[in-house]
């Protein structure tokens, strides 16, 4: 009898706890399950977005490849914007800028609206150093090209571990520094591009381009 009353006593102890907690640990359950289920559902949800965006920049970079007149250039010009609205927070948005700046450049001649699409992207695209550096650079020739030497040389100069890109940044800013009217800041920075030991392919260039200051300034 006295294992029984043990037993009912444990029983009822158990009955007692449950009448106390057991709300709290329903719910401590559920708040847990929820954070489970939520966090797969926002794992999906981030997978398909990923999938919708390669999807939608696959159709662009297809569409931008066969382009060859002012109908198909408006298609390429439609699908940038929209994969730039639609995944504006993924890298394929900065992506498919480049690819809408291109066609201003290169086929629309426009370089005023390339800077402002490359703005966008630059502003994008600080996570990553390599693809900021590629953007920054396109801006700046974008901003030349457009006459805003002052944005262009800023944007040039904007540019923080150049890396791999020190010697076409610096051959950049002395051609902006030439259009400026600065001589002796463009031959600064030839000379730079030229030591920077990442320009084997361009010394040639870069030499006519210094020998051209030369002429100039004995002219």
């Amino acid at each position: 009898m006295a294992e029984m009353r043990t037993e009912e006593e444990q029983i009822e102890a158990i009955k007692q706890w449950w009448k106390k907690n057991g709300s709290s640990l329903l719910i401590g359950i559920g708040l847990a399950l929820a954070l489970v289920f939520g966090w797969q559902a926002w794992q999906n949800h981030q997978a398909n977005k990923q999938a919708e965006a390669a999807a939608d920049f696959a159709e662009l970079m297809q569409q931008a490849q066969q382009a060859s007149g002012e109908e198909d250039r408006e298609s390429v010009t439609y699908l940038a914007n929209q994969v730039r609205e639609q995944h504006g927070d993924t890298t394929y948005a900065v992506y498919a800028m480049l690819i809408l700046a291109n066609q201003q450049m290169m086929a629309d001649g426009d370089p005023a609206a390339a800077a402002e699409t490359l703005q966008w992207a630059l502003d994008q695209s600080g996570s990553s150093d390599a693809l900021s550096l590629v953007v920054r650079t396109r801006l700046a020739r974008a901003q030349y090209g457009a006459g805003e030497l002052d944005d262009a040389l800023a944007t040039v100069r904007g540019a923080d571990d150049t890396g791999a890109f020190e010697g076409l940044l610096a051959e950049l800013e002395g051609d902006i520094l030439v259009a400026s009217g600065d001589t002796a800041g463009a031959e600064e920075a030839y000379l730079r591009a030229r030591d920077s030991g990442r320009m084997e392919g361009s010394i040639g260039l870069l030499q006519r381009k210094l020998d051209n200051l030369a002429i100039g300034s004995d002219a």
